[in-house]
């Protein structure tokens, strides 16, 4: 009979001491929820999987679409070089102008041969009309009339090249001048100032700095994923990108290094960038899932990169990334270090007060 009422004097304390133990948890109320972490005041974003291109990046080197060498069309002593290496020239501008003395004698010559030549067509105009009647009638034989009709075909004829030629003077009266045809920088100046100059001699050479391109060396393996896709941005040297206007690929490599030399337009406009700098190219080579983070939201600590991550509590914790090349929108691939659905703080400065605010686990603070 002992052992039942060991048991029931058993279960009585048992429940004594839960009683007692819900009544000092409670307080006499309901149970208070712990209060919310510094981070839930941050502005976060979650990271999600997204899909974005596969890009392959090689070195580049930045070259002119447009440069050219002008040269002299005429004969003269140069007067004017207003530009000199390294100067910027806008299109049309005067780049050179050459004595004109004897372009203006020329076609004074010319204006006056042409007028002789135009009185003589007069004359055997009339004599070739007096001919025509006359043999209608006729009162002279035909060996005069053939030989009327022949003098006012090559009056005719000498008069078109008189005007032919003095037209051609007159288009020659602006050649002593030399405008720019494009904008650009003078990278060579081939005259100096009060020389005499003869048709074909080069003056002045200049480049464009708004149509440029990217020449890459692609190696053979590379080259496939390449045509299938065709586009490629350019990742100029501050950083930042500019997708390609035209992306060219020829047929074949060359026999000796046995890569293709592709040829990247940049789109028309001031890059900032200059024929011979070092840029790189990144080729689209297929498509990838990846976790996408903003990129003001990276910490970077030295060598160091990370992100201030918030939990569901509230609390903030700093992690350590691992990412690859900024994508096209300048938003961060990462390879380590994040998991789908994790919630980022977007403002790093605003986290790391937080952060070193908060309590530490285990400290009761």
């Amino acid at each position: 009979m002992r052992e039942p009422a060991l048991h029931a004097r058993g279960r009585a304390a048992a429940l004594l001491a839960a009683a007692a133990l819900g009544a000092a948890c409670s307080g006499g109320g309901d149970a208070a929820s712990p209060p919310p972490g510094p981070g839930a005041a941050l502005a976060t974003v979650t990271v999600e999987p997204s899909r974005v291109a596969r890009e392959t990046t090689f070195d580049a080197a930045i070259e002119a679409l447009n440069q050219s060498t002008v040269a002299a069309q005429t004969t003269g002593r140069v007067v004017e070089l207003p530009y000199d290496v390294g100067d910027y020239v806008e299109k049309g501008a005067v780049i050179v102008r050459f004595t004109a003395a004897e372009q203006r004698a020329r076609q004074q010559a010319l204006e006056a041969a042409s007028g002789e030549a135009q009185a003589r067509l007069s004359e055997a105009e009339l004599a070739f009309d007096r001919a025509r009647d006359v043999y209608a009638k006729r009162l002279i034989a035909r060996a005069q009339f053939d030989k009327a009709q022949a003098d006012f075909d090559a009056a005719k004829a000498r008069a078109e090249t008189a005007r032919a030629q003095l037209a051609e003077a007159r288009e020659g009266l602006g050649y002593p001048t030399i405008v720019a045809p494009y904008a650009g920088i003078v990278v060579a100046r081939h005259v100096q100032l009060g020389e005499t100059v003869a048709p074909g001699r080069p003056i002045m050479t200049g480049l464009s700095l708004e149509h440029l391109r990217a020449v890459a060396e692609i190696p053979q393996q590379h080259i496939g994923p390449l045509r299938r896709h065709r586009k490629a941005r350019v990742i100029l040297p501050d950083g930042s990108s500019v997708d390609a206007a035209t992306l060219r690929i020829p047929p074949s490599a060359d026999p000796a290094t046995h890569s293709f030399r592709v040829i990247v337009e940049l789109p028309t406009g001031d890059r900032g960038v200059y024929p011979g700098t070092l840029v790189k190219v990144a080729f689209v080579s297929g498509e990838d899932e990846r976790l996408l983070l903003p990129a003001g939201a990276v910490v970077r600590r030295g060598e160091l990169t990370g992100a201030y991550v918030v939990d569901a509590g509230g609390r903030i914790g700093l992690r350590y990334l691992r990412l690859g090349s900024p994508a096209a929108d300048g938003r961060v691939p990462v390879l380590a270090g994040l998991a789908s659905g994790d919630k980022v703080a977007t403002d790093p400065i605003a986290a790391g007060i937080a952060y070193k605010k908060q309590p530490r686990a285990g400290t009761g603070a």
